[in-house]
């Protein structure tokens, strides 16, 4: 373990100096002894070969990172959601309660792992708003290697579970390029998505860079959060029994708490009643509990509720039940997350692992979530579109039952996400104010803390992670991997304030910014400024010139509760200035506050994996996100496919599809009978289909969608045809305008993911038949409506 300040003694420095490790792969030396004509020959000696391991003592690494829980949510920080694995790893190990995120998913994961600030690793955003500014690419430079490769590299073994959102889009795909996947990223094993969020009942999993199916379906009891913990012990059990000499790296980021809040019921009924006295009240209530706990101090204020959120009281009665209903789901998503990674610790105990694992359990990589709007939504693919007046409270009251299972896609309202932040002020994407940055972390490190059950109020930053993990494990910072020079990490070791409560914070500066949302800390001081918030999608935003700066002194104010703007202007200013070096430094500007424009690639300067308006798949094909599958919303298309029946056999199964059961479409066959699904939402299904049976044979089957124009969302009539003749036609009389989903992928010859139509449940739709290739045509012209089976051919082969 370092001394207090954070130096290795002089043994350690000599393990850590046996290997020159600042340059890696670890150069092989070549042999320069005798060579000897006969093996026999007594002077015929070579020293065994010595497997790659790290430094003698070297540490096994888990990183827990929970997702879009805020300060205020876990019960080990004084929120309501029990967290009992959280609380006994805090007993024996130490509570930071300044330690700091990005304000959002993607950016934290790239800080976290690169122990460099986002926009440094080209992260300034989630990667679907990528553009070709540096700060914003979603491309990490080779010159700045992630912890887990230079942990491989170094003789760790290395594994990730759950959720990976640094993929950039157009390299998500089946065909890559890998080199931005967990397991080309240092990781020689993974298990999760590769997305932003997942459905828990039905997650579209990766193992490797391979998709695969859930092993079982939620009426035989599935859940992703079971899922992946299951893994994780499969795989740190083989390990220790393989390469028990060995220490491993895990990285273990559940999909939980974000949305969807899927839960099995009896978790979430734990929590019946407990809501009921509001927002407001909760937060009263937690900041009680966290000054008994001492995570905030004696003298801190909690912060008022912005205008902008609603008062409890102002909510009906009657609606009150919903929203409370909303938070029972969420404190349950949140137990049973905990319940898991409580499995996961029994499991390193029990193998003997645990009292020299080095464990960093984040709780949250960002603030609550206020993405769910003012009243929470069932369906989250509703406000994806912008169309909140569908979710009226008549509409949530009569699902009310259903929040949290399968047929739901939920998330809770704002009020909840900004009691979860408790004392602070705001939300995740916030990143001005400690509502959107600052999380509850707990460090559990039997053989090298001596400290148990104490907490430290030391500054820190997600970005400090690795370096406190190479600082362990008695690595030095490499200056050089694969051949390319690297960039030095900018975070700071936490090992100095382990046992030493008193020890002076190391980390006095820390920009912060996202979406225009922006901040400086410096020594206790923050100014902060506020551009937009995250729930109003609609209007523009102001000029960055016309923003409001607050100051505070945090040193005096815990919680950021009194604006010093005013009084001390020249402090301000101060700050100001220091905030534009840091972000010049950084890669933050130009700042992009930019909305429809980032997500569209041409104007953004992003590569697509799909180029023009027609697009080609053939049989077996699958695995693409929305972004791996040519745009056909708010538009005229048609999907053209040549499909081959067997003799004697009644067709059946998923010709191809897009989205799940929070909106998308559907083209298949039932009992013979052709089909087309459009899911709008998951409010309305509407089908299209034959009136004609398909014999067996070669067919060529086409659906197209006349769309009415005059803008976003309207209806469309949809003809079938067979064989270039008319079988069916039918009306849609609304359509989905800017997202299906956020994690279901297309296939052809199969619909994997959450059904969207009883008639083809999961793991029972298979197309019998063959696909030769489908073409789909989004040009929003008229078509043939009989593609030559040349052209089909011609299309299939021009593009391999």
């Amino acid at each position: 373990m370092p001394d207090s300040n954070g130096k290795l003694n002089q043994q350690q420095q000599g393990k850590a100096k046996h290997k020159q490790r600042e340059i890696l792969p670890i150069p092989d030396q070549p042999y320069a002894g005798f060579i000897a004509y006969d093996a026999k020959d007594p002077d015929s000696k070579f020293a065994p070969i010595e497997p790659l391991r790290p430094p003698n003592e070297a540490p096994n690494v888990l990183i827990v990172l929970i997702d879009d829980a805020g300060y205020g949510a876990s019960s080990t920080f004084g929120g309501p959601c029990a967290s009992p694995t959280a609380e006994r790893l805090a007993a024996n190990g130490v509570r930071y309660t300044r330690f700091h995120t990005t304000a959002l998913c993607s950016p934290t994961r790239a800080a976290l792992l690169s122990g460099r600030n986002h926009h440094t690793v080209g992260m300034g955003g989630i990667t679907e708003i990528a553009t070709s500014a540096p700060g914003y690419s979603s491309v990490r430079p080779n010159s700045m290697s992630p912890l887990p490769e230079i942990l491989r590299l170094n003789g760790y073994s290395t594994a990730q579970f759950g959720k990976c959102h640094e993929v950039p889009v157009w390299e998500a795909s089946p065909v890559g390029p890998f080199d931005r996947w967990p397991t080309g990223s240092g990781f020689e094993y993974f298990y999760g998505f590769v997305a932003g969020e997942t459905n828990q009942w039905y997650p579209a999993i990766h193992e490797g860079t391979k998709l695969v199916e859930p092993p079982k379906t939620p009426e035989e009891g599935y859940h992703f959060m079971e899922d992946m913990t299951d893994r994780a012990i499969a795989w740190v059990r083989q390990q220790r029994l393989l390469a028990g000499d060995k220490p491993f790296f895990m990285y273990f980021a559940p999909g939980a708490t974000h949305a969807p809040h899927h839960v099995p019921k009896e978790w979430a009924d734990k929590y019946k009643g407990k809501f009921d006295q509001g927002w407001d009240k909760l937060r009263e209530e937690t900041f009680a509990r966290q000054k008994k706990l001492g995570v905030i101090p004696q003298d801190c204020d909690l912060t008022e509720r912005p205008k902008e959120i609603p008062a409890w009281d102002s909510q009906t009665p009657e609606f009150q039940k919903v929203l409370a209903r909303e938070m029972e789901v969420y404190a349950g998503f949140f137990e049973y997350a905990d319940h898991h990674i409580g499995r996961l610790i029994d499991a390193l105990d029990e193998i003997k692992a645990l009292d020299n694992t080095l464990i960093y359990y984040i709780i949250g990589d960002n603030g609550a979530s206020a993405e769910g709007t003012p009243k929470g939504t069932f369906n989250e693919v509703i406000p994806f579109n912008g169309m909140f007046e569908l979710e009226t409270v008549e509409f949530l009251t009569e699902r009310i039952d259903k929040l949290g299972g399968p047929e739901s896609y939920n998330h809770y309202a704002v009020g909840w996400a900004h009691a979860m932040d408790t004392p602070y002020q705001w939300t995740k994407q916030v990143a001005s104010h400690w509502g959107g940055t600052r999380n509850g972390a707990i460090v559990h490190w039997p053989k090298g803390i001596k400290a148990k059950g104490e907490i430290r109020h030391q500054f820190h930053h997600v970005i400090d992670v690795a370096p406190t993990i190479l600082e362990a494990a008695q690595l030095t910072e490499p200056y050089s991997v694969n051949g390319v020079g690297q960039v030095p990490m900018q975070g700071v070791s936490m090992g100095y304030s382990f046992d030493d409560a008193g020890a002076g914070e190391r980390r006095e500066t820390q920009y912060f910014e996202m979406f225009g949302n922006r901040g400086i800390y410096h020594k206790g001081w923050t100014a902060v400024t506020r551009h937009r918030t995250p729930w109003i999608l609609t209007g523009e935003n102001p000029p960055f010139d016309d923003d409001v700066w607050e100051l505070y002194d945090t040193n005096k104010d815990w919680s950021q509760a009194h604006d010093l703007a005013r009084e001390m202007p020249d402090k301000l200013h101060e700050l100001q200035r220091l905030w534009i070096i840091e972000a010049t430094r950084n890669g933050v500007l130009p700042m992009d506050d930019r909305g429809a424009e980032r997500f569209n690639s041409d104007l953004a300067g992003r590569p697509v994996l799909i180029k023009g308006n027609t697009q080609v798949l053939a049989g077996g094909m699958g695995g693409l996100n929305e972004n791996g599958i040519v745009n056909v919303k708010n538009k005229s298309h048609s999907i053209t496919a040549e499909i081959v029946l067997p003799d004697g056999v009644t067709a059946n199964g998923v010709i191809i599809s897009q989205g799940g059961i929070g909106g998308g479409w559907m083209f298949y066959v039932k009992d013979g009978t052709l089909k087309y699904l459009y899911n709008f939402c998951g409010l309305k299904r509407f089908v299209v289909q034959a009136t004609a049976q398909l014999a067996t044979g070669k067919h060529q089957v086409r659906m197209e969608f006349a769309y009415d124009g005059g803008g976003l969302a309207k209806g469309a009539n949809v003809t079938l045809y067979i064989d270039g003749n008319a079988v069916g036609q039918g009306r849609i009389d609304q359509s989905v305008p800017m997202v299906f989903s956020a994690d279901e992928t297309s296939d052809v010859g199969v619909k994997h993911g959450s059904p969207m139509t009883p008639e083809m449940p999961p793991g029972k739709n298979a197309f019998n038949g063959d696909i030769i290739g489908v073409v789909i045509e989004a040009t929003g012209e008229s078509q043939d409506h009989l593609l030559s089976r040349d052209d089909v051919l011609n299309m299939i082969v021009a593009r391999q």
